[in-house]
Parts: structure tokens; sequence; C-alpha cells
């Protein structure tokens, strides 16, 4: 068979685009900002008129307190339990640490084993390579959430796994006041 170097020209312009397509469908290209906070809030949400959504979520751990926050100010304040382990940031599944550092809300469930949980976008790329170079997994599942749904079930104190539990009360007035895409801010 005669060499026709069209041939192998229109092999080149075949296989150059792959790699690159490969690398959007498997992923590899920059890693996504986190979803923006819808305008209008969900239709499962109650807002009164005179309220809004927030800003942001602060928690400060060693003060036990989460934060609702409208600019600098915050304008709602929960108790909350954490971790059972509660001192340091989060290394690695199952050290019962809550993680510490930016993240955001992405995703919500009202059809947990807790009254309604806010699901905190960890780990981040930073926890991830983190917990590689230690050899371990960074864990994950790390909620914002109520009290058990098993009657009379109500804990006191740091008992979580890593997550950061409210009051049912609280978290739904937290669950009204947030939606996909809020940021979160969890200090030491």
């Amino acid at each position: 068979m005669p060499y026709r170097p069209w041939s192998l020209l229109l092999l080149v312009a075949l296989i150059l685009p792959w790699p690159a397509l490969a690398f959007d469908i498997l992923g590899f290209t920059e890693t996504p900002e986190p979803p923006k906070a819808a305008s209008t809030p969900p239709k499962s949400a109650h807002r009164s008129p005179t309220t809004g959504p927030v800003d942001r979520i602060v928690v400060k751990k060693a003060e036990r307190r989460l934060y609702l926050m409208r600019g600098d100010e915050p304008f709602r304040s929960y108790k909350i339990a954490l971790g059972y382990q509660p001192t340091g940031r989060k290394q690695r599944k199952g050290d019962g640490r809550t993680p510490e550092g930016i993240y955001y809300l992405d995703w919500r469930s009202d059809r947990s084993n807790y009254r309604k949980a806010l699901h905190i976008s960890y780990p981040n790329m930073q926890d991830r390579l983190r917990a590689l170079r230690k050899g371990n997994d960074p864990g994950g599942l790390i909620m914002i959430h109520g009290q058990p749904t098993r009657r009379g079930e109500n804990r006191s104190g740091d008992w979580t796994f890593g997550c950061i539990a409210v009051s049912d009360l609280a978290i739904d007035e937290i669950w009204s006041y947030t939606s996909v895409g809020t940021t979160i801010e969890i200090l030491p």
C-alpha cells in the first residue's frame, strides 16, 4: 500500500482532539465554583416577608456557636454540638473531629436520621491533599443537622462523628434562612 501523507494528517486530526475531550469528560478540568444561591427562596422554605436569606454561616467551635450572618453582623445565634474530638481540624475519616475552613452548603435533606440536614462541601481539594499526604481517607458526609429522629434521643455535649448538631427548632430556622450555595466558615 503506497504512503499517503494526507492519511497521516487525517489520523493526527482525529486523535489530537480526544485527549482534551477525555480530560473534560473525566473531570480533570478546573474545579467548578460552588453553586450560586438562588435569588428567591425555595418554595419549601418558610420566610416572613421582612426576612431574607443569610449571606453566610459562621461556626466558632471554641464557643460552640453557629451564627447566621448578614453582612458583618450576626442576626441569629445557636448553641451547637460538635464531633466527639472537637479540638483541631478534621484529619481523616473516623477521627471524631469537625472540619475547619471555608465550605458551602451543597445539598439539603429533610429525610435523614435527623430532623433535617444541610450537607457541607467537606472535603475540599486542600482537605483531600492533606489527607492523601498522610495516607488517610479525609472522610465526608459532614452536615449541620438536628437531633436524631428516634423518640427520646436528644443528646447533649459533643456527640457527633464530625457534624454540627443543633436543636430541632434551630435546624428548622437555619433551613429556612439558607439554600444550596450558602457559604459556611468553620473557625477553631
